[in-house]
Formats: C-alpha cells, sequence, structure tokens
C-alpha cells in the first residue's frame, strides 16, 4: 500500500452513499420507535432492524475505502508492464486510465521521454474525483508526463497506426459486450504494424453476455476476433487474492 502520495478516488460512491443513507435512516427510524414503544416485541423488532443496518452500513463503508483511494496493489501492472515492449516504446496508450490508477502502475517501466496517452470518459458518476486534472497529477507524481484525453475506449480519437504499445487494465469486463469488442477492433485500428497490447482483466465477462462463459476463454476469443495473435497467456495469482487475474499480451496479427 502507498501512503497519501496518490489520490485514485473513490469507486462506486453514489451508490455506497445512497447506501449508507438509507442505513442511517433505518438506524434512526428504528431508535426513534423503540424509544417511543413499550412493547417488548416492538423493541425487540426496532433493535434487530438496528443492528442489520449498521452491519450492512459497516459493510459499506468498507467497500467505500476499498481499495483504499491511495493503495495501487503494484504487482499486477509490473507482471504486465514487464511483459510489454515499453523500453522500445514511442508513444503508449493506456485505455481506461480513470484517475491514474494503471498509468501509476506501469510508471515504473516507461522510458523519460516517452509520450503517453491517458483516455477515459473521466466520468465522476462512478469514481468520486475522476477527471484528467488527477490522472494528470498522479501520472506526475510517479514521475511520467501524460496527456489525458477525453474519449470513448469503442470509437479511439487517436489517428491509425499511431501506437507501439496500448494497455487495458480492468477496464473492458465493465463495457457492454459489444463495446468492448469495439475497444478492442479500435486497439487493433491505432496500433502499428509490431505494437503490443497487454489486457490486464479480472476474472469477469461484461454484463450482458449470456450464458456463464469461461472469463480466460472469452477475453482471448474477443482478442483474436479484433485482429491480434497472442503472444502470453497466463493467469497472475496474487498473495490476498482469491481469484487470479488474467494477463493477454497480443501482437497484430498481420496476415489477416
Amino acid at each position: 500500500m502507498l501512503g497519501p502520495r496518490y489520490y485514485f478516488g473513490v469507486y462506486h460512491w453514489r451508490r455506497r452513499f445512497r447506501s449508507l443513507a438509507l442505513a442511517a435512516v433505518a438506524i434512526a427510524v428504528a431508535a426513534v420507535v423503540g424509544s417511543r414503544t413499550r412493547s417488548r416485541s416492538r423493541r425487540a423488532a426496532a433493535s434487530l432492524v438496528a443492528s442489520v443496518a449498521a452491519v450492512r452500513g459497516f459493510r459499506t463503508l468498507r467497500q467505500l475505502v476499498g481499495p483504499t483511494p491511495w493503495s495501487l496493489e503494484r504487482a499486477k501492472y509490473d507482471a504486465l508492464a514487464s511483459r510489454l515492449p515499453l523500453d522500445r516504446a514511442d508513444r503508449v496508450l493506456d485505455v481506461g486510465c480513470g484517475t491514474g490508477r494503471s498509468l501509476v502502475g506501469i510508471a515504473p517501466h516507461v522510458p523519460d521521454g516517452t509520450d503517453v496517452v491517458g483516455l477515459d470518459v473521466f466520468d465522476d458518476r462512478v469514481i468520486l474525483g475522476n477527471g484528467p486534472r488527477l490522472a494528470r497529477r498522479n501520472a506526475d507524481r510517479a514521475g511520467i508526463d501524460v496527456e489525458p484525453v477525453a474519449g470513448d475506449a469503442a470509437t479511439l480519437p487517436l489517428r491509425d497506426s499511431s501506437v507501439d504499445v496500448a494497455t487495458a487494465c480492468r477496464v473492458l469486463h465493465d463495457l457492454p459486450a459489444s463495446s468492448a469488442e469495439d475497444a478492442l477492433s479500435e486497439l487493433r485500428r491505432v496500433c502499428t504494424a509490431d505494437a503490443t497490447v497487454g489486457v490486464l482483466e479480472l476474472p469477469l465477462v461484461p454484463d450482458d453476455v449470456a450464458g456463464d462463459p469461461d472469463p480466460e476463454a472469452y477475453w482471448v476469443d474477443r482478442v483474436l476476433e479484433a485482429g491480434f495473435e497472442i503472444e502470453t497467456l497466463e493467469r497472475l495469482e496474487l498473495a490476498g487474492r482469491t481469484e487470479p487475474y488474467i494477463v493477454i499480451v497480443a501482437r497484430p496479427n498481420t496476415g489477416r
């Protein structure tokens, strides 16, 4: 865990603040009802409601700071970055950079003078504080100069064949399935012929995917369909995590 040198914002803050507010209201109402009734059964019921609300509120509070706004879990980014030719890249693109957590993660592997682009929709409805200013500030503190670009991963505002290394860290599964496929196709478009793409994913698929596909096989198929050939496929086991990350390193399939 890092100290307050970085601040990455609070995830899913609206939903969790709403849950905390509801828990507080339930506790307050239960307290009022319990104090105004002489019925033991009603007091017991009020006490039970307050206890359940308190437990749920505590769990939500833990989720609100999980991960904490300054933590990084650097090992997963090191694992991905070490498999990418960042030392030979003139231009690096990080798709879904958000407040800069992934940019900070790959920063130690990016040489000085590399042109780094951090792309995100910068929607603060999901992450409190999400915006280009915070992404730039965190990246600067990590030692890299980043150009934040507001845009959609499914329609990258970049020229064809303009990127040497691209990363997508824990972002594709949050998109609708069609948008995730478009995002990978867009990465293929903006990558040079000898570029490298690194995908770091949770063992999840988009919510609108039918059935219950194996996440590893699902993302492999999507990467191949987008016009890449896979160079590396690994399951990354990290201490403290019950499920592994999926690491995919791919290059454009120039034979297609």
